[in-house]
């Protein structure tokens, strides 16, 4: 428990970074397309090990893999071909999961490694798991600082960036890169299928309450793991698995801030 503590606090902060560029940006649909489709990457290292014996085939090493492949796939198509992003996209998405089960399907032997990483098993974090994640953390975070107003004027105004000479083509790759290396990271957390909810929901709750991106990163991290220390006592107690917990009470949580928002708009306004 300790040990998942403290890597949910680890994840917090690119929750509040890369999941603030998310939800500005608008392309949750992406990110949620780069998730599923890792499972391709999965399930061709699972084959190549079990099948080939390459022992570097593990199916985190597919993910990361597979996770950067599809996000420069999808962003080179939300640049040159956005009148059918949506239908690409899903596509991509569909023939990604395909690929994963087909080769999990001719892959001899047990896969329940594999339902670790759909479902997450954040109790089985060891130190070298925390190590690693604070590495990529620190990694990630600095070329966000590195490039904080490029990244800022792309998530508001491509246009304006183009005239300030940001390489708008290249910077976007970069972003969606940042995204599915944090996904394969989120995965071993809350796994493959609740990833989105880890991604989105602390910096979509964060926007209830700022407008301004430096707060909503900070305040999205605070709430990241205000939220996952919650959900994972609550996962403790109840005896449910963590990650679903986590997920579950953060969009409860969520739901809820939004409904009273609402209600307090709604009797403050004038009767007409």
């Amino acid at each position: 428990m300790q040990m998942a503590l403290f890597a949910m606090l680890i994840s917090s902060f690119l929750s509040g970074t890369i999941g603030s560029f998310v939800v500005v940006k608008r392309i949750i649909f992406i990110a949620g397309s780069i998730s599923h489709s890792i499972l391709a990457g999965m399930g061709i290292c699972v084959w190549l090990q079990k099948t080939q014996g390459l022992a570097w085939a593990t199916p985190i090493s597919g993910a990361f893999i597979a996770a950067v492949i599809s996000a420069v796939l999808m962003g080179w198509i939300h640049l040159n071909h956005r009148q059918r992003e949506d239908t690409v996209i899903a596509a991509i998405w569909s023939i990604g999961m395909a690929i994963g089960v087909i080769f999990l399907s001719i892959t001899p032997g047990n896969h329940g490694n594999i339902m670790d990483f759909l479902f997450g098993n954040i109790l089985w974090t060891t130190s070298q798991d925390l190590l690693f994640l604070g590495l990529l953390t620190l990694c990630l975070l600095a070329i966000v600082l590195f490039n904080y107003r490029k990244f800022v004027a792309l998530c508001f105004d491509e246009e304006q960036a183009l005239l300030q000479g940001v390489n708008v083509k290249k910077l976007y790759l970069l972003l969606l890169s940042m995204i599915a290396v944090t996904i394969v990271t989120f995965i071993q957390i809350v796994g493959t299928i609740l990833v989105i909810s880890l991604l989105t929901i602390p910096a979509t709750f964060a926007g209830l309450f700022t407008r301004k991106l430096p707060s909503m990163m900070i305040l999205s991290t605070i709430l990241c793991m205000i939220l996952s220390f919650l959900g994972l006592q609550s996962s403790y107690f109840l005896n449910l698995p963590p990650g679903a917990t986590i997920a579950l009470f953060s969009a409860i949580c969520y739901l809820g801030a939004l409904i009273i928002k609402k209600n307090r708009k709604s009797f403050a306004s004038p009767i007409h």
